[in-house]
């Protein structure tokens, strides 16, 4: 994301003040009504369905994101902090209390935690297994419950398709700023449908997602910048051997 410069701030500052003190005998002087999609990438002008369409184009031709938030499913909320790309993914989860980060390269799937996590998955029934694993990358098999449940975490085509969707009918609710980045809002429903602020600098990327029914709150940022993926050492990896631990 850009943040919008600062010389672009104070000439709005100073149109203002100018607006505001000099009158020309036909009323304010020309061209004081301020139009908050100059200099933009014009999609604050469309109507709901196509800014809707826009940015979820732009979305999907992204190559990554970083995707940060809360996320409420099933009466549980996972917090999330996920750098997202097409081959892989990093970063932490954390649930009830317990933190754990996950890796992704290709079809592998890595989770890593401390004792404490351990021990809780496994009721505490053995913790010196527990502190085998404290902080080291565990191989999730791909046939094991645990595959599925957390893979979607990384998955980014998965996460963008299940969180960018507003419900009920489409609307806007003005021009917004996130991070320093000039937004239009969508809303589903006035808003009781959720909310999504979309960029109005580059592409209409989306950068702030409220969830309907207050199913959590999800930035998005980092669009399109790359970052590398590095399989652990053979030391930091261990091979679970048998299905993890399904708490």
């Amino acid at each position: 994301m850009t943040a919008i410069p600062l010389g672009r701030t104070r000439r709005t500052a100073l149109v203002s003040a100018m607006c505001t003190l000099v009158v020309t005998g036909t009323g304010l002087l020309s061209g004081c009504s301020e139009d908050p999609d100059a200099g933009t990438n014009g999609v604050g002008k469309l109507p709901a369905d196509q800014i809707q369409s826009k940015t979820r184009a732009a979305a999907e031709s992204a190559d990554s994101v970083r995707l940060s938030g809360n996320v409420v499913t099933n009466g549980r909320t996972y917090k999330l902090d996920m750098r997202l790309k097409s081959d892989g993914a990093t970063g932490t989860v954390t649930a009830q209390g317990g933190a754990f980060g996950l890796l992704r390269i290709g079809e592998q799937l890595y989770l890593k935690a401390d004792s404490a996590f351990w021990n809780h998955a496994d009721g505490d029934k053995d913790a010196s297994a527990a502190g085998k694993l404290d902080g080291k990358y565990v191989k999730v098999p791909q046939g094991d419950p645990s595959y599925k449940k957390f893979v979607g975490f990384t998955d980014m085509d998965v996460l963008l398709d299940g969180l960018l969707t507003l419900h009920g009918s489409l609307g806007t609710d003005g021009h917004h700023e996130q991070a320093g980045t000039p937004t239009i809002r969508l809303t589903g429903d006035e808003g009781s449908g959720g909310t999504l602020d979309v960029s109005l600098e580059g592409k209409p990327y989306p950068l702030l997602l409220v969830r309907a029914g207050g199913a959590g709150t999800l930035a998005f940022s980092s669009w399109g910048k790359d970052f590398a993926l590095t399989k652990p050492d053979k030391n930091e990896t261990v091979d679970y051997g048998k299905k993890l631990p399904a708490s």
